[in-house]
């Protein structure tokens, strides 16, 4: 079963934050200064189950869901999370992912590899020790996460995609020695615009550095070629190293934006399924299911939630929208 929205776009991608708590406070997702000391996380009673999850993920895999993938906050920190891969590996004909700073990687690589999941993405925003600590905000060291994609690479994780937002003046200077130093490794690094998503990290145009910009930094030193998408609905623009050293993409939301292909669905710590990174409101299925809801019942809310979906922020985003109040990324994931 196949469902579209009002642009016929189907539904096959469900991202599932699985905590609204991370370790890190990267400026373009969770600043310090409004995620300090004090900021009130939701408290483990409000987040869905295990068990709450999969089955959301199974009935979804009923209307089309063909990929999954976690996210947080930091996945890592929920507790026991190789208990809700190994729960989730289980639904035939769905690849399982999970995007994770890999601050605890080193430790969670070979439980999560044997639980089955299928393929990681690890966020990596320069290899300079300093720069890194700017931009994680948390005194966090590079090599710790160097180590947990190395482990992970070491118990069968391949290829490994390594996510590195760009932020004009902190840190662009990273670009070549990120593409040099990943260049040859087997894993595909990944470019991504900086991006307006939530309310709270002070985002700018000025600070965006284009994709092509970013292409032709890496292109002067070393020769890359376009080439064609894995899949309908990838985010990532391809591109191959001529010497046959691999591939790099890039991620160019706002200067080329990819909304007409967009065929994911969101789902939060708390249960709430939001139809664009760039949403406001979310739609409650938590309270369905605790109330007793049935599968078919949940199935036909996905349903008419995804349907008359038309969102395409990117494709409409000015200098008035860019400023519009929107879900936090830490809350719903990248």
């Amino acid at each position: 079963m196949t469902i579209k929205d009002k642009f016929g776009r189907p539904l096959r991608d469900l991202r599932i934050s699985v905590t609204d708590r991370c370790n890190f406070r990267c400026s373009y997702c969770m600043p310090k200064e409004i995620f300090g000391h004090n900021y009130e996380f939701l408290p483990r009673a409000d987040l869905l189950t295990f068990e709450e999850i999969t089955r959301v993920a199974h009935v979804m895999a009923h209307i089309g869901i063909r990929k999954i993938r976690l996210t947080g906050g930091e996945p890592l920190l929920r507790r026991d999370i190789e208990i809700l891969v190994r729960l989730l590996a289980q639904i035939p004909n769905v690849e399982l992912a999970m995007t994770t700073n890999a601050s605890i990687l080193e430790a969670k690589a070979h439980a999560l590899k044997d639980a089955g999941l299928n393929r990681i993405t690890v966020s990596l925003d320069a290899l300079d020790e300093d720069t890194f600590k700017e931009m994680n905000d948390a005194d966090f060291p590079v090599q710790r996460v160097l180590d947990g994609i190395q482990t992970a690479a070491d118990v069968g994780f391949s290829p490994i995609k390594i996510n590195m937002v760009i932020k004009r003046g902190v840190n662009e200077k990273d670009i070549l020695p990120m593409a040099r130093y990943f260049h040859g490794s087997g894993h595909i690094l990944r470019f991504i615009e900086f991006m307006d998503v939530g309310s709270t990290n002070d985002w700018r145009m000025d600070d965006v550095i284009p994709a092509q910009e970013i292409v032709d930094i890496i292109h002067a030193e070393m020769p890359i070629e376009p080439i064609e998408p894995n899949y309908q609905g990838e985010v990532a623009n391809r591109w191959r190293y001529k010497d046959g050293g691999g591939e790099v993409g890039v991620i160019a939301s706002v200067t080329q934006p990819f909304c007409g292909n967009c065929t994911r669905l969101r789902l939060s710590a708390k249960g709430e399924l939001y139809t664009c990174l760039f949403g406001v409101n979310g739609h409650d299925l938590r309270s369905m299911i605790r109330a007793g809801a049935s599968d078919q019942e949940i199935s036909e809310r996905i349903t008419n939630i995804w349907q008359p979906r038309q969102d395409r922020y990117s494709e409409i985003r000015s200098s008035e929208t860019s400023s519009l109040p929107k879900v936090e990324m830490s809350y719903i994931g990248g």
